[in-house]
């Protein structure tokens, strides 16, 4: 697998792998490992303050609507997979461009 399969196109939109750092000092993207995208994020790992904080960070990055970013699986996991709607590769990479690609 090439570094890049933290992400694939489906259904008109992005499936994002991402393994979240909770409880960080900033809401950042760190790179990829071991085929996720590691994104620190502020917020803690309870009551599902982690995922509300990574569809908020993720929604402004792109610059689309909180409603647009959908968590489909991990929700107790630091290994989640995001399907973003109405989002290309290309978008995908322009928030990353200065970090992994």
């Amino acid at each position: 697998m090439s570094e890049k399969n933290f992400y694939i196109e489906h259904d008109g939109g992005v499936i994002l792998r991402i393994k979240a750092v909770p409880n960080s000092s900033k809401n950042e993207i760190c790179g990829v490992f071991d085929n996720f995208l590691k994104v620190k994020i502020k917020a803690p790992a309870v009551e599902n303050k982690a995922n509300e904080e990574l569809v908020k960070y993720f929604s402004k990055l792109l610059k689309i609507p909180k409603s647009s970013v959908v968590l489909k699986s991990g929700e107790t996991s630091k290994l989640k997979t995001f399907y973003i709607c109405d989002c290309t590769i290309d978008k995908i990479k322009d928030i990353c461009v200065n970090i992994i690609l």
